[in-house]
């Protein structure tokens, strides 16, 4: 994009210089009028890629935004995995005690 501001700005000088010259010429308003049709053309092209920037901006706000709730359900989802197995280890524990309460009864 810098580019493309860098051209408008030597062709809006180069326009300027020329504008000063003796116009008599018919080569220099033919340069002068390619220089302005070359100008609009620059200034349609830097509209379209500010747009496509601004769309890009547009999307990667909604991707970041996407990523950053899939990240959330992603650590609510393992926390309750590990809440999980602590209550499977729980229940393990509970059962090796019931275990031991039987054989005790038993014997």
């Amino acid at each position: 994009m810098n580019s493309v501001i860098e051209k408008e700005k030597k062709l809006n000088e180069a326009l300027t210089k020329l504008k000063k010259l003796n116009l008599k010429n018919p080569d220099i308003k033919k340069n002068i009028e390619n220089l302005s049709e070359q100008k609009n053309q620059l200034e349609i092209e830097k509209q379209e890629l500010e747009e496509k920037y601004k769309n890009l901006i547009e999307d990667y706000n909604n991707l970041s935004k996407k990523f950053d709730e899939f990240q959330n359900k992603e650590k609510i989802e393992q926390k309750k995995q590990i809440e999980f197995s602590e209550k499977i280890d729980e229940l393990n524990q509970e059962t090796d005690i019931l275990l031991d309460e039987i054989d005790k009864w038993q014997t």
